[in-house]
């Protein structure tokens, strides 16, 4: 160390300056190779111990899930769950299965494909059904977290008025006391009309001595 201090001390400003950026560009190419080396190391799937530096890549495999959106699954279930609270589908609904009845009753036996107990359209109904309730029971849970988010947004919003009305309310009893220490002009006005009566009567009286 004290060599190349002794050295350094020897050189000129300038072998300084090129030599501390000869440091800079070779620290640089270390930071490099590190990144690089970082970005081509994966973590194994032998049972060794998953890089925390790493992003957690999925599972390859046949049984890996497909990727969705859960905004947009939700939005669906909401517009099929409002379609279903309407007048609309019920009509249609009461159509498809008088059509249905009639198809199997009234039609030959040849062109039938539901005969009497109508167990495919029991079938048909207890699937939507049960297709129905789930995406009823998200359209509400989606439609509770929007009020519970409304909720604390109005609940927020009270708290600040609240906090105002009282700043808006000592400020108001601040300036009252203000206001009832500040002279006015009827006062000012009737100081100044008893000085004159003093003035006027120490006049008389310096005149009558």
């Amino acid at each position: 160390m004290d060599a190349d201090r002794k050295r350094q001390g020897g050189e000129g400003p300038g072998q300084r300056i090129q030599g501390e950026l000869r440091e800079l560009r070779q620290l640089r190419e270390l930071r490099a190779r590190e990144q690089r080396g970082r970005r081509e190391e994966r973590p194994s799937a032998t049972g060794s111990r998953a890089r925390l530096d790493q992003p957690r890549t999925g599972r390859p495999g046949l049984f890996r899930l497909p990727a969705w959106d859960p905004e947009a699954f939700g939005k669906l279930s909401e517009r099929i769950a409002r379609f279903l609270g309407t007048g609309r589908f019920i009509v249609w609904m009461t159509v498809v299965i008088i059509v249905w009845v009639l198809w199997n009753t009234v039609l030959p036996e040849s062109a039938r494909f539901d005969d009497y107990p109508f167990i495919f359209l029991t079938l048909v109904l207890s699937l939507q059904a049960s297709y129905a309730a789930p995406l009823i029971l998200l359209a509400q849970n989606r439609q509770d977290d929007r009020d519970r988010v409304n909720m604390e947004q109005d609940r927020a919003r009270s708290d600040r008025n609240i906090a105002d009305t009282e700043y808006l309310t000592r400020e108001v009893a601040a300036l009252r006391q203000g206001l009832g220490e500040v002279a006015t002009r009827d006062f000012v006005r009737s100081e100044l009309q008893s000085l004159l009566k003093e003035l006027d009567e120490r006049r008389e009286s310096a005149d009558t001595l």
